[in-house]
């Protein structure tokens, strides 16, 4: 795998520059697919982009009712939304392209070292002419943003356990029986982190592969083509289990157990 350029912030704090650079990417593309679709809105003669805006509301819709009432549910719909096309297209973002650039010497960019010369010695030393560095990947294939997402969907179910049902929010910590919340407390941080760890090494297990086969070359090319077009379905359940889970555990934290009966 390449080296990514690194923005040393000091004391103990990295920005990835080129996950910062896809992921500012990954939201304008959903935010134009989602102004364009709603430009022209016809009843008769809905355009592709109108259809296919529907056609995911009522996925998303369809996701939440399955999960509680959508009396109650409808207000995730926008969430669901949110998440499945923001992950969808930032799985996809590292199919396309592999733009990389090879350094000999230190990248020192308006005063900010973004390719160091530890870096460059680490890779002569492991045989190559210079440090390899990519500016371009899937968002979702870094650990640290997937762990980002997770991080503002526990926030959002707890909140909203919290706050919406708080009494059956609390007393569940403490079900069947009170010496059950160690594990019941371990079971909730757990979430979070499998949501995180899930999405982030399906992707990256992904641009690993695309990496390797690239260095085949020519003979590369068929395989290419086929593992991205699975790394498309791959890119597109990961973003329906992350979003179906959201939604589960949030109703999971926000539904009285009556409501299901």
């Amino acid at each position: 795998m390449h080296e990514f350029p690194i923005w040393d912030l000091g004391h103990g704090f990295e920005v990835d520059v080129a996950g910062v650079l896809t992921i500012l990417v990954a939201c304008i593309i959903v935010f134009v697919l989602a102004r364009l679709s709603v430009r022209n809105l016809s009843v008769t003669r809905p355009s592709k982009l109108q259809n296919f805006l529907e056609w995911v509301v009522e996925f998303v819709q369809g996701m939440v009712a399955s999960t509680q009432d959508m009396k109650t549910g409808k207000k995730y719909v926008s969430l669901g939304m949110t998440l499945i096309m923001f992950i969808f297209i930032s799985n996809l973002l590292g199919l396309p392209l592999l733009v990389t650039t090879e350094h000999h010497e230190p990248l020192i960019v308006a005063g900010q070292t973004l390719v160091s010369q530890e870096v460059i010695d680490t890779a002569i030393a492991k045989g190559h002419h210079g440090a390899e560095i990519s500016w371009w990947k899937s968002p979702t294939a870094d650990l640290s943003i997937t762990a980002g997402l997770a991080l503002v969907v526990f926030l959002i179910i707890h909140f909203q356990g919290a706050t919406k049902n708080t009494r059956h929010y609390l007393k569940h910590y403490f079900e069947p029986y009170f010496f059950f919340f160690p594990l019941n407390l371990l079971e909730t941080i757990a979430k979070p982190v499998t949501l995180a760890i899930r999405l982030y090494a399906n992707i990256f297990a992904g641009e690993v592969l695309i990496s390797t086969i690239t260095m085949a070359g020519f003979f590369g090319i068929p395989l290419m083509a086929v593992w991205q077009g699975f790394s498309i379905f791959v890119g597109a359940i990961q973003a329906f289990l992350f979003t179906i889970l959201t939604l589960v555990y949030i109703a999971q934290a926000t539904v009285h157990e009556e409501e299901h009966a």
